[in-house]
């Protein structure tokens, strides 16, 4: 294992919902990543973002990891669900509050 592979896996480890994205949960750097941030936020979860234009092996390991070419990436409890896109179609389905709560991540809204 890579010392970059090592890093993300330690990241994916340290809480139960990380998010790999462009900037941070407080000022997301891209459309993608702050709606990424804006449903997390909307539904309570706590979750910890990892910035990775602070360093170019995160942001470049991390598709590689994936096997994802796309930014941001989410996961939970250590399993990758997807990007953007994945998640805006299963928070408006009901699926990611559904996923959430079935792997334990406390929410503070309702699954629809």
């Amino acid at each position: 294992m890579t010392d970059v592979n090592a890093a993300i896996e330690t990241e994916i480890k340290s809480q139960d919902v990380v998010v790999f994205m462009k900037g941070t949960p407080q000022f997301p750097m891209c459309g993608f990543s702050g709606q990424v941030v804006q449903i997390l936020n909307h539904l309570g979860v706590p979750f910890k973002g990892v910035n990775v234009l602070d360093d170019m092996a995160i942001r470049d390991g991390i598709k590689a990891y994936s096997n994802w070419p796309t930014i941001p990436q989410i996961y939970v409890k250590g399993e990758f669900v997807g990007g953007c896109d994945i998640t805006r179609e299963m928070f408006q389905s009901g699926e990611l509050q559904q996923f959430l709560s079935e792997k334990g991540v406390p929410l503070k809204t309702a699954a629809a």
